[in-house]
């Protein structure tokens, strides 16, 4: 009899929401470093830790936003779960004390950094979650946020890039869920598309955990 395959590492939503990305990693790497994580997050800076803080950058893509928070002090995980994106990020950003980790929500098992975080990056992550997900992905988030951490979300509306598994997702449904779960909305904005594309714009929303254990103030 032939060995047994382990069982897939990815589930569903991780396998679906990543669909088109390590096709397109090549051209995704370029896009991506366009821009700058203060260009990104220019309406929000004020909410980034400014002394030394433990944070995670969940669909961390080629680590830009990452290399910028670890030239900023801090000490970054990368969640990543496309390999050929993780690879880019690993060679563009190879002198940053990045820890690059394949995981993904709405589970997030961050199997080798238990621990909470002072502030959680999902850019441009959201959006490939369903209903389900979303609500497991921030009860996921909550546990992982120290008493007043802050998440920080940015939303894509608009069409979906052919390949692409995204839904419908706006900024009032995040903030709701959010408050939900004991994570009060700092902040909320719209931004246009910093690529140019048609049709395309972005909700940018920063939440934050209650000031003890994540329990109503």
């Amino acid at each position: 009899m032939g060995a047994h395959l382990p069982p897939a590492k990815n589930s569903y939503s991780q396998i679906r929401g990543t669909a088109g990305y390590a096709e397109m990693a090549d051209a995704l790497a370029v896009q991506y470093e366009k821009v700058t994580f203060e260009e990104i997050h220019r309406n929000v800076l004020q909410l980034v830790p400014t002394e030394p803080a433990r944070i995670l950058d969940v669909g961390a893509g080629t680590g830009r936003d990452a290399a910028a928070l670890v030239a900023r002090g801090h000490s970054v995980v990368a969640v990543e779960p496309t390999a050929a994106l993780r690879a880019h990020g690993q060679r563009l950003h190879a002198g940053s004390k990045i820890d690059w980790v394949d995981d993904a929500l709405p589970d997030l098992a961050l199997s080798r950094h238990a621990g909470r975080f002072e502030a959680v990056f999902a850019t441009a992550v959201w959006m490939h979650l369903n209903t389900e997900e979303r609500h497991r992905a921030m009860a996921r988030i909550t546990e992982l946020l120290v008493a007043g951490g802050h998440f920080f979300v940015n939303l894509r509306h608009g069409p979906v890039p052919d390949g692409r598994h995204m839904f419908s997702v706006s900024a009032s449904e995040t903030a709701e869920l959010g408050q939900a779960n004991g994570l009060r909305t700092v902040y909320r904005g719209e931004r246009s598309d910093l690529q140019g594309r048609d049709g395309v714009r972005w909700s940018c929303l920063v939440l934050r955990a209650n000031s003890s254990d994540n329990s109503p103030d």
